[in-house]
């Protein structure tokens, strides 16, 4: 990050995002927010934003149109993630429920929402729940959110503590006759004994499905997932923008992890730097667990265990994505370890390329494509380009090479919603990644001097109405490009 003084302003320069604050604006040390904002963190966070790149309104209108869609007498209730542990009181970085994210941006842990459809000019009345403010947990684990400023920061109508949402929903649901609902999928069955203010401190060891649907009572709560889902198939400008910066962020190390790679060092090794230059641009955290892959290891399409040494003229795939400000990235680009590919490499690189690029053109609203459609079209282009290799296909022989689909949807989450489905048409706005690869087992049915390679290429694609906009395109994938980039001739830019 770069500083530049103009009078009484100072300018921000960051990876992606550059703005200017007064120097009167000093940070508060120790936030007294359960989040950063604004008045706490004006260099990530501008004054109209609620999360980082996204306005309060966003937040407001997402909501709005999920009510919208739903029936008259409907109420949702959305849960929080909580804090998971690796072993004892040792708790992983938290991460936020997806749905109860994209509708509130509300970032604390044992908490919840309701809202309850009405005929006020809002069109609902909005409940949260969470910890509130508790100097014991302060002193420990920094501040949460008061009751206060939750009205006023995240437009509740009405907040209140956790520890009320259960005879709160016992009092609330015989009101409404359409109830939808869906637990987080992380949430685990464990004892939370010992923890402080743990939303379902109390439980003991029933799982918190059981104590939730117990105080539905008789009422049956239909799906929540697939009606958000619908919402966030589409994203809004200003999700486009954070997913261009992930994609940005992710294609950068990408590169540049190429140039670090050399004959000897360990799949690790590439691990730890991707790591190391995701957060350095600003990434909260990867986005899964990254596949480093050298040799014939490119064969496990999720070789995660990136503990071996890498060989000179084997090639590297890795498959690895950040994820910044709440949107997910996922990229995979293979490359040869020593700089420069062999023959047999380069051909089948070449035609993995050419079918991958080819599809990637399709990614448009006016192709009429589903994702079922583009999957069919990745196999006929495959099976042409390994045809003209001097393979000799059978019957069965094409999925044992591609045996994965070509695409999926991405956002808040790795893997989009469930409701997304793989009928329906591409629609602009929806962001989905193209993976076609080709995995050559140590078989004599394929060519012996393709044997061992596992090459697979993945962009994440912007749809639009005539055209696709790949999102990470910062990552090098022409053969030219990523021999320059293993050279160091590409991609030395700065973070």
């Amino acid at each position: 990050m770069s500083f530049h003084f103009l009078r009484n302003r100072v300018f921000l320069r960051a990876c992606v995002r550059s703005y200017a604050t007064e120097l009167s604006t000093a940070p508060i040390k120790p936030s007294i927010y359960g989040q950063p904002l604004f008045l706490s963190h004006s260099h990530l966070i501008k004054p109209e934003e609620l999360t980082p790149g996204i306005h309060a309104q966003e937040y407001e209108d997402r909501r709005r149109n999920l009510m919208n869609r739903l029936p008259d007498n409907s109420v949702v209730v959305s849960l929080a993630g909580t804090v998971q542990y690796m072993s004892g009181k040792i708790f992983y970085k938290f991460r936020q429920a997806s749905d109860f994210w994209y509708l509130t941006g509300f970032e604390e842990p044992d908490s919840a929402v309701i809202l309850e459809k009405n005929q006020s000019a809002r069109g609902f009345h909005m409940t949260l729940f969470s910890s509130g403010s508790d100097s014991n947990k302060e002193q420990w684990d920094g501040a949460s959110t008061t009751f206060s400023d939750a009205r006023k920061i995240f437009q509740v109508d009405d907040a209140r503590h956790i520890d009320d949402l259960l005879a709160h929903l016992r009092s609330v649901i015989p009101r409404y006759s359409n109830i939808y609902f869906d637990l987080p999928p992380s949430r685990t069955r464990r004892s939370t004994k010992g923890t402080t203010k743990s939303l379902f401190k109390y439980l003991s060891g029933r799982s918190e499905s059981d104590v939730v649907i117990e105080s539905l009572g008789k009422a049956r709560p239909k799906p929540l997932a697939p009606e958000i889902g619908r919402l966030r198939a589409i994203k809004s400008p200003s999700e486009q923008n954070l997913m261009k910066s992930a994609a940005d962020i992710s294609g950068r190390a990408h590169a540049k992890t190429m140039r670090f790679t050399r004959p000897g060092l360990s799949e690790a090794a590439l691990a730890a730097h991707f790591n190391y230059l995701c957060s350095l641009s600003g990434a909260q955290r990867l986005a899964y667990v990254p596949v480093v892959a050298s040799g014939p290891n490119a064969l496990i399409i999720h070789y995660t265990h990136n503990n071996q040494l890498i060989s000179q003229e084997e090639l590297i795939l890795i498959d690895a994505g950040c994820e910044y400000n709440g949107y997910a990235s996922d990229i995979t680009r293979t490359y040869p370890a020593n700089g420069t590919f062999t023959q047999p490499q380069r051909d089948l690189y070449s035609a993995v390329l050419s079918a991958q690029k080819a599809l990637v053109a399709l990614c448009h609203e006016g192709s009429d494509l589903n994702l079922y459609e583009l999957h069919r079209k990745s196999c006929e282009l495959l099976r042409q380009e390994l045809l003209q290799l001097g393979f000799h296909l059978h019957p069965g022989d094409l999925e044992r090479l591609y045996p994965h689909f070509i695409s999926h949807p991405i956002g808040i989450d790795l893997h989009e919603s469930d409701s997304f489905t793989r009928s329906g048409s591409l629609q602009a706005g929806m962001v989905v990644t193209v993976e076609p690869g080709i995995y050559v087992p140590l078989s004599p049915a394929f060519p012996k001097h393709f044997h061992g390679l596992g090459i697979r290429i993945e962009d994440e694609v912007l749809v639009g109405k005539d055209h696709p906009v790949v999102l990470s395109v910062s990552a090098p994938k022409e053969i030219v490009d990523v021999e320059g980039a293993c050279q160091g001739l590409l991609g030395l830019e700065p973070l």
